[in-house]
């Protein structure tokens, strides 16, 4: 199919080739008949992507202070290839549009194939030419309203949600700022709730546009125009409202704002101008100054866009699905309008055209549509699932040696950030290696992986890869909640797997992957515990020697705050921060004491925000891992020290490490001659064991019996928590 992209470094669009994404549960496959431009938004985008990276890093701060944090953590080389990944990837353009239901997933029971709908978002209402929608992201569109028109219907919610903060009454006056597209639903919006309205923009033709809309007056800012009507339509105190719906970074609309509200009004801002309040001006006035979010209720939470978990209408009337259907609903009454904002129609194969129009101010316009080749008619069939049978290996637990001119070939399930920075540069360059196809779940992240990585195939159907028997081995970097299913997928189609942590996120999934082992007779299985491989630490391992005595082990894991929104904080589906990482420092313990842990005790602080977990080991020896997200950022995210037999091993943060002993020769200390060029946490050591492994049919990097138990380990320092004493391990088997 094809998707209009952007790709932020070099500021190209394209009109791209991708494949078709998934029809997921709890969402719909919409094939889109029409998409809406926001002349606002999307070109402020466009125009950032065509800045220089100075220009780029001075208008998102924002990221250029994350930037800076993840080099304090990671270091530069990592930090540079994860922003470059980022900067020179496809990104997508578009969230409003509407189209018709060509497949219902699982657990949708609101629409059929057929239905037409609006749809919103930003990462899934895109210009392309079907999308997954999940079900609080799209209403079904009432008989007889214009597809052209239903397209509006995310634009439109963002309006309706600023003048819900607003919250207007019959007979208020309201002056709205800025006359674009949202500025113009505004208007018409508050005049249908029998608010008199005054209109400012600099355009005159949007000005004209307005009044013919209902607005009573509009004129530009700085005429006296404006002011008069305000004054004769409030007697002189002032309007009740003021809605920002401008961009850009000129302060003139605040200011103006205040000279024009009356004493307590409200001031509400929709768009996204320079917001340096005059303090006198709204204190004296006491203006009540307020943001509104988007679509509404539900906007950044991935618990109700994503899961499908609405708010009950008892506490949160107007959610952004409702404020969705609501627009829908007054369009097709005719209280409001929208056929005089568009102001041109461009066929989608020519996007790219269209844009350049609008960036260089050829085209002016409010609304611009892309409009679609005809779209499947209603009752067109559904295109058949695709059922791949099991795979079942012969029983051995290795495979028989590889030619050493064939190159193993690997399939990746999952193209987000870690794959992209931290695995793929690494299999990319290497000999002997062929990437054949990366699956993700959404169509633009395959087309990235592959543009960037050279893959040979892009795309979203799983079942086709594991049936594919060329390919040897499979990466499942996905969400956690994934790994332990797509694990037992690969392995019971005869594959090498290669999961990142976890492996599991309780004791039933393990229990499957292990019960698929057994089923299977594949345990060729490598889960993502790096650290091991570390240079470093290997050395400093080497340098320590062996030990006849217990060993004492202490990790500190300033892991720090993550940031609002990320997938990690989502433990109802995606397991605890610590279920998810957790695996990565009891492996380094263990491996490092060279046996499994017998017994864990774990105990928090108030909130579980901060872990300190003891590790218990055949020998007597312990581990004790402090996974800490309170402490100061600007501190090294790891610490290790192992101490046994009169030495003492130190890493820092895999950047130093040292080694001192007392023996009958006298003191010894070695420290790591310089400072590496950049933290080796072992990728690229682990990759090259996995891949040889493949290759040579040869025993896997790590044991399987470890990988179970630390596993085992890190899921029961939950039951731990909860049970509040120490949780015997049973030994592997």
């Amino acid at each position: 199919m094809k998707q209009v992209v952007q790709n932020y470094k070099s500021g190209e669009l394209a009109v791209l080739d991708v494949p078709v994404p998934g029809c997921k549960p709890g969402g719909v496959l919409v094939r889109t008949a029409y998409s809406l431009i926001s002349t606002g938004t999307e070109l402020m985008k466009v125009s950032e992507a065509g800045m220089s990276m100075l220009g780029k890093a001075r208008s998102r701060p924002d990221q250029v202070a994350k930037v800076m944090q993840s080099v304090a953590t990671n270091g530069v080389p990592a930090t540079y290839r994860k922003v470059m990944g980022k900067l020179d990837s496809y990104t997508p353009l578009g969230y409003s549009l509407c189209g018709v239901v060509e497949q219902v997933g699982t657990g949708i029971d609101d629409v059929k194939v057929g239905d037409l709908v609006a749809c919103a978002g930003n990462e899934h209402a895109l210009h392309a030419e079907l999308n997954w929608v999940p079900k609080n992201l799209y209403a079904r569109v009432p008989d007889g309203l214009a597809p052209r028109h239903a397209a509006f219907g995310t634009v439109g919610s963002i309006a309706m949600q600023g003048v819900r903060q607003g919250e207007p009454q019959l007979g208020e006056v309201a002056l709205v700022i800025g006359l674009g597209l949202i500025g113009q639903l505004v208007v018409q919006l508050l005049t249908a709730s029998g608010v008199r309205v005054v209109g400012v923009d600099p355009d005159p033709a949007r000005c004209e546009l307005a009044e013919r809309l209902g607005a009573a007056a509009c004129g530009d800012p700085a005429s006296a125009a404006v002011e008069a009507a305000v004054a004769e339509l409030t007697d002189g105190h002032g309007v009740d409202q003021v809605y920002l719906a401008a961009g850009g970074g000129s302060n003139q609309p605040v200011e103006l704002a205040a000279r024009l509200c009356r004493d307590r009004g409200r001031v509400v801002d929709i768009g996204k101008c320079r917001l340096d309040l005059p303090w006198n001006a709204y204190y004296e006035k006491e203006l009540d100054v307020r943001f509104s979010r988007s679509y509404g209720p539900g906007r950044y939470d991935p618990e109700y866009e994503l899961e499908g978990r609405d708010y009950p209408i008892g506490y949160v009337r107007w959610t952004e699905r409702r404020n969705l259907a609501c627009f829908l609903d007054l369009l097709a009454r005719g209280s409001v309008d929208v056929e005089p904002l568009v102001s041109h129609i461009a066929d989608f194969d020519d996007a790219v055209e269209t844009y350049q129009r609008l960036k260089d101010g050829e085209l002016k316009a409010v609304a611009v549509l892309f409009r679609y080749a005809e779209h499947a008619e209603e009752g067109e069939a559904e295109a058949p699932a695709v059922t791949v049978p099991a795979v079942r290996p012969s029983g051995s637990a290795s495979t028989p040696a590889r030619s050493a001119k064939a190159p193993v070939r690997l399939a990746f399930v999952g193209a987000g950030n870690y794959a992209t920075s931290m695995l793929l540069p690494h299999l990319a360059r290497r000999d002997g290696v062929e990437l054949s196809t990366v699956v993700t779940t959404t169509a633009l992240s395959a087309a990235n992986a592959q543009r960037k990585f050279g893959f040979a195939e892009a795309t979203t159907d799983l079942d086709a890869v594991l049936g594919d028997k060329s390919i040897d081995a499979v990466f499942v970097v996905t969400r956690h909640s994934s790994h332990a299913e797509l694990t037992r997928k690969a392995l019971l189609a005869g594959k090498a797997v290669f999961v990142e942590k976890p492996l599991a996120l309780d004791q039933d999934e393990l229990a499957g992957v292990l019960a698929t082992v057994e089923e299977s007779g594949n345990d060729r299985l490598q889960v993502g515990f790096n650290r091991r491989f570390a240079p470093l630490l290997q050395e400093a391992r080497k340098r320590f020697g062996a030990r006849t005595g217990p060993a004492s082990l202490r990790y500190l894991v300033n892991a720090g705050r993550l940031q609002h929104g990320s997938w990690y904080l989502q433990q109802g589906t995606e397991g605890s921060r610590f279920a998810g990482e957790g695996g990565h420092f009891i492996d380094t313990a263990s491996w490092l004491l060279e046996a499994d842990p017998v017994s864990v005790y774990a105990v928090a602080t108030s909130g579980n925000e901060d872990l300190q977990v003891v590790l218990r080991y055949p020998d007597g020896s312990t581990a004790t891992i402090s996974y800490v997200t309170t402490g100061a950022a600007g501190f090294p995210k790891e610490t290790l020290d192992l101490v046994a037999d009169g030495k003492v091993l130190r890493l820092d943060d895999f950047v130093r490490a040292s080694v001192f002993a007392d023996g009958a020769a006298g003191r010894k200390r070695w420290v790591s001659s310089r400072l590496p060029k950049a933290r080796d946490k072992g990728q690229s050591a682990e990759l090259a064991s996995f891949i040889k492994a493949v290759r040579t049919g040869g025993p896997m990097p790590v044991p399987l019996e470890s990988l179970v138990a630390t596993t085992a380990a890190t899921l029961a320092v939950q039951a731990g928590l909860a049970g509040g004493a120490p949780v015997t391990l049973a030994r592997a088997r």
